[in-house]
């Protein structure tokens, strides 16, 4: 768990210790829930109005009549013309296995440590 100082206005510093009262927890419990909340709302799905996608579907099928049609043998020419880039010397598939897993490990350990702390009232 990570440490930060916050400088808050004295009556923003009261309405969270109002709010964090009235739900009987502590300060710093209902400080992560709310910039929690807060946070979740950026990744929320938002229904997308019936026109919104009509419009979508006549620019996509727009796009698709101007874009043409390439026979297979004009795309496997335009693929063969593509730079090659070869991959970087130590990243090999077993590196990328491992930084997976520990990616993986450190997320779990974080949530574990979340859910730990959000249980004693910390």
């Amino acid at each position: 768990m990570s440490r930060l100082t916050l400088r808050l206005p004295a009556s923003l510093h009261s309405q969270l210790e109002m709010l964090a009262t009235n739900e009987q927890v502590s300060l710093n419990q209902y400080i992560v829930f709310a910039l929690t909340r807060q946070v979740t709302m950026a990744y929320t799905v938002q229904a997308v109005p019936e026109r919104a996608i009509a419009e979508q579907r006549a620019a996509y099928a727009a796009l698709l009549q101007n874009l043409g049609t390439a026979t297979f043998t004009e795309v496997e020419k335009t693929l063969g013309e593509r730079e090659s880039v070869e991959p970087e010397p130590g990243l090999t598939p077993e590196v990328v296995e491992t930084l997976r897993n520990k990616i993986t490990t450190k997320t779990q350990v974080k949530r574990q440590r979340f859910h730990q702390d959000g249980r004693k009232g910390t």
